[in-house]
């Protein structure tokens, strides 16, 4: 095999493995074709499963415990209101192009969440859906943003506006639009500047479930019967498989070509209302009842006598009001871990808004993280409903479900599988599934296909590994 090859990591944030293996496959020939003359599976994602810190953890091998990072935004140990908004400054740890550019080879990052702002690379990067407009810098070198707008012909953008709204018709041609801009721009930097790894990140496909799913799924519990867009998330898969097409044409046919997704998609049945739970059961002092449904702010709570307060977004990060940390702690480290064990219990029997028993995962971050940061995490991650249930953090809700979000309405959550195929004209799979996949194991593998060395210090396997110790 020669020694030095170039490698094309194409990234569909949230695609589903069962809409790409099976559901939509023959609707997608590119992407069936790499995977039925490759190797593929099922890419388990990290706690949580969600895009910041997915592609982080992806990118450089290292679990949340080690890069401090459990979610868009995180909350300082020992304070009540010290969010933080995980930008690229937080990834401390080099990550796959950083280790591809120490060893001579050129890069381009196209759309990678997390790169914002824009870190100097050997090649070139363009930041990613948290960047705040074009009026920041927003690529590396500074003056490809200017090239690339003169090449589109029309102001650069990174994500759709709002795309939680109603207005479903208007957000279908918005995603289309900001998609063909994206894959536009990856076709320039594809073919005007050097590259032997090249990385991009379409959130397309995320966002179509977020702001879809309701009406394409019969299973969902709004989908209101047959209706114009009710294919509208098998159209943009459809759309993304010919785009991807055109960057293999570009790449040429002796690259290696991986397709991967951070985590899975899946229906949204509801969210519980967790901040009200603890209220109901007085693990969460309020100074003064709330009138109506109300954000949860600091402010409103009586911290001299509360044991556990909680944020939400797609899982719960449940948090311990604990003696000597936060500020105003009463819990003693003689009490901690049974009231861990108590909100395990009690959290795990919520049933769903018919009384059923749902199926919920509530975690300790050192069961599955390890690092310097693993106290830095939240005291309990909370998987309400195997993710089919958010978790809410507003206060004063009508009852302990709700089915739209707080900022919005959402149709999906999150699933713990993504998508992985990889297609080596040097190494033909015939269609072989590997088994086990994890989301750390695809930057060992990158390095391995580009003759790259692997350091010690990555906790992902390579694909030598993975070929003798994971598939059948």
């Amino acid at each position: 095999m020669p020694s030095r090859r170039r490698l094309m990591i194409l990234g569909l944030d949230g695609a589903v493995p069962d809409f790409v293996f099976e559901a939509y496959a023959k609707d997608l020939p590119n992407l069936t074709r790499l995977r039925e003359q490759g190797l593929w599976g099922r890419l388990r994602s990290t706690h949580p499963p969600i895009t910041v810190p997915a592609w982080s953890v992806m990118f450089t091998s290292k679990n949340p415990g080690k890069l401090g990072i459990t979610g868009f935004r995180n909350l300082t140990r020992g304070t009540y209101d010290g969010q933080w908004i995980a930008f690229s400054d937080r990834v401390k740890e080099p990550r796959l192009w950083d280790l591809v550019g120490r060893e001579g080879r050129d890069v381009i990052v196209h759309g990678v969440p997390q790169t914002y702002p824009p870190r100097p690379v050997r090649g070139c990067l363009t930041t990613c859906f948290l960047t705040p407009s074009r009026d920041r810098p927003w690529t590396w070198p500074l003056d490809l943003a200017e090239e690339i707008e003169a090449h589109l012909g029309r102001p650069y953008q990174f994500d759709v506006e709002n795309y939680r709204r109603e207005d479903k018709a208007s957000l279908v041609e918005d995603i289309r639009a900001q998609s063909r801009l994206h894959y536009d721009t990856a076709e320039f930097l594809l073919s005007s500047k050097p590259w032997d790894l090249f990385i991009e990140v379409d959130m397309g496909t995320d966002r179509m479930h977020h702001g879809l799913w309701k009406l394409c799924d019969p299973q969902h519990r709004q989908f209101p019967g047959p209706n114009p867009l009710q294919h509208a998330i098998l159209d943009y898969y459809k759309e993304a498989d010919a785009r991807v097409g055109r960057l293999l044409q570009l790449a040429g046919p002796d690259t290696i070509v991986l397709v991967v997704s951070d985590h899975g998609g899946k229906r949204m049945d509801g969210a519980i209302n967790l901040n009200d739970w603890l209220v109901e059961e007085g693990y969460l002092v309020l100074k003064e009842p709330v009138t109506g449904t109300t954000p949860f702010d600091p402010s409103l709570v009586d911290w001299s006598r509360t044991k556990a307060w909680c944020l939400g977004g797609y899982y719960g990060r449940l948090f311990i009001n604990k003696m000597g940390r936060e500020p105003e702690g009463i819990v003693t480290e003689g009490e901690y871990e049974g009231l861990r064990s108590e909100l395990i219990a009690r959290i795990s029997a919520i049933p769903d808004d018919q009384g059923r028993k749902l199926d919920t995962r509530v975690v300790r971050p050192e069961d599955v993280y390890t690092g310097p940061h693993v106290q830095d995490a939240p005291d309990l991650l909370v998987y309400f409903g195997d993710l089919h249930w958010r978790a809410h953090q507003g206060l004063g809700n009508a009852s302990l479900w709700s089915h739209e979000t707080e900022i919005g309405p959402d149709d999906a959550t999150h699933d713990w599988d993504g998508v992985f195929i990889l297609h080596d004209p040097a190494r033909p799979g015939r269609g072989r599934e590997l088994k086990g996949l994890d989301l750390r194991d695809v930057t060992p593998i990158a390095l391995e296909l580009l003759g790259l060395p692997i350091p010690n210090d990555l906790e992902g396997r390579s694909l030598s590994t993975l070929l003798t110790s994971v598939s059948p």
